[in-house]
């Protein structure tokens, strides 16, 4: 059985190796030697330069664009690390790709959420850590512990420093209503809802506003922004029911597309997001965004689930 005492190893695939580095700081050590390469033909090849055998390892490694290779890049390192006798192989994944296909919506589709779940337990890993799952009952597609960290600690510090009264929180959609009720109740802020219909993938139209926005700060919740098209439309709703002033907040900035050019040219002050996913030179160049650090987060879950200790009593 492992000891709380047992070395501990983290290494990191090259989705978001800042992340990375954060974390192994934020927890004193320091991060595996691995070298994770892509040979001509696109082929990837992963090589642990020094001794896992019996130790407690973990893989930190978001399946962010570009996704298939990077979730290839996970499944290879945890087979890498099982093969070379690790005790325990710990899949650390801050933003899990193919999220949104958790079931299906149409005839002959697939679902892709569960496909990626039974690889990654079929290459090796022992557990899952990750955080703001797009859906809770992907945790049910797993055979192994999952544990579902939340940003919430991280953002309503951020919000409750940023903004005193006259607040109001924005749920995008009648799914993230739970989540945007409970940031309002700690934040003491009243609660809207947007009510859009979706026309198709990465299209969506908005169509009424349920609740008071008038004069009021608007804070936009979710967790994740892709393509931004539904953000920037619900931001311009907002705006033309007197908001007076528009915010937003999430935990994965995936910002596929055209997204920063519809965040600059939006009704937008501010986009809240957290190092889940590594800002690129473009986003990292807009006035909008705001980036919060998860790595202190995840390196108190990785000791806690190293030490077997609880988990979800961070969120009590």
């Amino acid at each position: 059985m492992l000891s709380a005492d047992s070395p501990i190893k983290i290494f990191s695939g090259n989705s978001n190796p800042d992340l990375a580095e954060k974390i192994c700081s934020s927890l004193g050590v320091p991060l595996g030697s691995a070298q994770v390469k892509t040979f001509s033909d696109g082929e990837i090849a992963v090589d642990l330069n020094e001794s896992v055998r019996g130790l407690d390892t973990f893989v930190v490694q978001s399946t962010c664009p570009p996704v298939n290779n990077n979730l290839m890049e996970l499944l290879i390192m945890i087979d890498a690390l099982r093969r070379a006798s690790a005790e325990r192989i710990n899949a650390v994944i801050p933003y899990y790709g193919y999220a949104r296909q958790d079931r299906k919506v149409a005839p002959r589709q697939p679902i892709s959420a569960k496909l990626i779940a039974n690889l990654i337990t079929v290459a090796g890993a022992s557990r899952v850590l990750t955080i703001d799952l797009h859906a809770g009952q992907i945790q049910g597609f797993f055979d192994i512990p999952v544990d579902n960290l939340y940003a919430s600690p991280i953002v309503l510090d951020y919000l409750r420093n940023k903004f005193k009264d006259d607040l109001v929180l924005i749920a995008p959609d009648a799914g993230g209503v739970e989540r945007t009720r409970a940031f309002a109740r700690r934040l003491d802020a009243s609660l809207a809802i947007i009510d859009k219909r979706r026309e198709r993938a990465n299209v969506a139209q908005v169509m009424n506003i349920i609740g008071k926005v008038k004069g009021k700060t608007s804070v936009i919740l979710d967790d994740m922004v892709d393509t931004a098209g539904t953000l920037t439309e619900a931001a311009k709703a907002l705006k033309e029911h007197g908001a007076a002033a528009i915010f937003a907040c999430c935990t994965h900035p995936v910002l596929s597309g055209s997204a920063i050019q519809k965040i600059n040219d939006s009704p937008l002050e501010e986009l809240i997001v957290t190092d889940t996913i590594p800002i690129n030179q473009e986003a990292g160049s807009c006035k909008k965004i705001k980036v919060l650090s998860v790595a202190d987060l995840f390196g108190e879950a990785i000791k806690r689930i190293h030490n077997n200790e609880s988990v979800s009593s961070l969120f009590v």
